[in-house]
C-alpha cells in the first residue's frame, strides 16, 4: 500500500512545484520587501507613497498567499505563471 502512494506521480509532480514555488517565494518576498523600504522612504522624503507600487504591492502579496495557499495543501489551483496574475486582494 505505501509503495503505491510513494510511485504516485501526482505526489512526486506536486513535490517538485512546491519546490518551484519554494524559490519564487523567496524572490517575491525580496521585491516586497525592496518595495516596503522604497515606500517608506517615499513616504519619508515626499510625504506620501506611490500608488502604482501600492497596487502592485496588493497584487504581489495575494501571490505570495496563493503560493502559500497551494504548497500547504489547501488549494489546488497553481499560482503564476500556472494561472492568471492576480489582479487585487485574494478572494
Amino acid at each position: 500500500m505505501v509503495k503505491e502512494h510513494f510511485f504516485n506521480l501526482e505526489t512526486w509532480k506536486r513535490g517538485l512545484f512546491v519546490l518551484l514555488y519554494a524559490v519564487i517565494y523567496n524572490i517575491a518576498e525580496i521585491v516586497l520587501w525592496l518595495m516596503v523600504v522604497f515606500q517608506f522612504g517615499s513616504q519619508l522624503f515626499t510625504g506620501q507613497t506611490n500608488p502604482r507600487l501600492l497596487g502592485f504591492s496588493q497584487q504581489l502579496s495575494t501571490f505570495i498567499y496563493q503560493i502559500l495557499l497551494f504548497v500547504s495543501y489547501k488549494s489546488e489551483q497553481r499560482p503564476y505563471p500556472f494561472s492568471d496574475w492576480p489582479s487585487g486582494a485574494p478572494r
